[in-house]
């Protein structure tokens, strides 16, 4: 069963930093197209980012400029960079496959709060 493992979550305060990463156990994961999400309390769960399995990366708008979604195919690792937070931006980060792919278990995600 694939596994996926996101870390790197903190508490920080507003206009801070915090680089995400997500290992997933899967062996096609350099053909993959990746992406990581956000689930803020009482919300429904969002794209945040997603790189293709060539690098072509895209942003939602609110992280644009701020977020920058990277891969490692041979550690089979996601990362996200994410500078100058926001309290906006706390939530339970995820990754998985980008929309219209395949979709992995989901895995327990890394919790981020940004205090203003």
């Amino acid at each position: 069963q694939v596994q996926v493992v996101e870390s790197g979550g903190g508490l920080v305060q507003a206009g801070g930093s915090l680089r995400l990463s997500c290992a997933i156990s899967v062996i096609t994961f350099s053909i993959r197209d990746m992406g990581w999400y956000r689930q803020a309390p009482g919300m429904q769960r969002e794209l945040v980012a997603t790189i293709s399995h060539t690098g072509s990366t895209n942003y939602a708008d609110s992280v644009k400029g701020r977020f920058t979604i990277s891969r490692d195919n041979a550690k089979k690792t996601v990362y996200l960079e994410m500078n100058s937070l926001k309290p906006e931006d706390t939530a339970v980060y995820y990754c998985n496959g980008a929309p219209g792919g395949i979709v992995y278990t989901w895995g327990q995600g890394t919790q981020v709060t940004v205090s203003s």
